[in-house]
């Protein structure tokens, strides 16, 4: 088959509509696979399997924390969760308003300023200010109990994702990774820059280490800009729209504006255009789903009933992960 094809591999533009079309009718993997190579080779931007949005969500504003204003992207009534993403929010907070004293247990916590500065402390010590650009992975594994507070007069903001652990991995111990803005790989091609938080794109790799498998990218394209971004077929994916209005999927679908979150179906990448005449902004954030049972209370997140009964349980008595809990106030 493979012979059959290459031989007319010269005539791109009227072969890969054509591939494209038959390699939804293929049955076998292995054939899948030939046909997804060749088009690969013919045209590095174009997919197998093009993502397309299946379901558009407007984050609307809401109070979290201590008068915080929060757009609540995922973990909101449209949009409980996206394995193996429990929560995001667009934050926004100026003082006294913050988000003071709280735990987490069981999942990682993903905070990504846009403008402004947080400052984080924690009861074993860990203290410290994230600004604009700058990104804080926190796994919480067993137990954290934190503070995040504006880190000085104005508007802060920034983005936090949820995301879920493995059951083997929720009582792991504590741990961060922090990058300042400068030293987040980025790369810029033909209008469309990205910053790599996690995971890779444009050929340059992001030194996260990702517990749950997780590709989280910042885009920036400009007007009439373009970009093709693969991701892995078996992985769930969405994209948020920072700022202007992006084309998604097809060229010719109507351009989605900022606030939404864009939920992405099956398949091995996305496209994304810029047809208007400003910039356009946004986050393509996407992971390798866990298919466990998910059981949440607030901050702590398990697979059973049981397990959550448990935390509570050593949250209250400063116990099994919360012993530094119990004479520590952050300051």
């Amino acid at each position: 088959m493979r012979a059959a094809v290459t031989a007319i591999a010269s005539h791109r533009r009227l072969l890969l509509p054509v591939l494209q079309s038959f390699q939804t009718s293929i049955t076998t993997n292995r054939n899948r696979t030939i046909v997804r190579n060749i088009m690969s080779e013919m045209d590095p931007t174009s997919f197998a399997r093009p993502r397309l949005v299946t379901k558009k969500v407007l984050a609307k504003h809401q109070r979290e924390g201590d008068g915080a204003i929060v757009r609540r992207c995922i973990g909101r009534s449209e949009l409980k969760s996206l394995d193996p993403f429990l929560m995001m929010d667009d934050f926004s907070v100026s003082p006294p308003a913050g988000f003071p004293d709280h735990p987490h247990r069981g999942f990682e916590t993903v905070t990504y300023m846009t403008q402004g500065g947080i400052t984080h402390q924690d009861f074993a010590g860990h203290k410290g200010t994230i600004h604009t650009g700058d990104v804080q992975w926190m796994t919480a594994g067993k137990g954290i109990i934190h503070s995040e507070m504006p880190a000085g007069e104005g508007v802060h903001k920034g983005l936090q994702l949820w995301i879920n652990l493995s059951s083997q991995d929720k009582m792991i111990e504590p741990r961060y990774q922090e990058l300042l803005s400068e030293d987040i790989p980025s790369a810029e091609q033909d209008g469309a820059e990205v910053r790599v938080i996690a995971g890779e794109s444009m050929g340059v790799r992001s030194p996260v280490y990702t517990r749950t498998p997780t590709m989280y990218l910042d885009f920036s394209l400009r007007p009439r800009a373009q970009v093709h971004q693969h991701v892995p077929e078996s992985w769930n994916a969405f994209a948020y729209i920072l700022e202007g209005e992006g084309v998604f999927g097809y060229q010719n679908k109507t351009p989605i504006s900022a606030n939404h979150v864009l939920v992405l179906g099956p398949g091995d990448g996305v496209s994304v255009w810029n047809k208007s005449s400003k910039p356009l902004r946004f986050v393509l954030i996407a992971g390798q789903p866990l298919n466990e049972p998910v059981v949440q209370y607030g901050p702590f997140v398990m697979n059973t009933q049981a397990e959550i009964d448990q935390t509570i349980e050593d949250y209250h008595y400063s116990k099994n992960g919360f012993e530094m809990a119990k004479h520590w106030r952050s300051h």
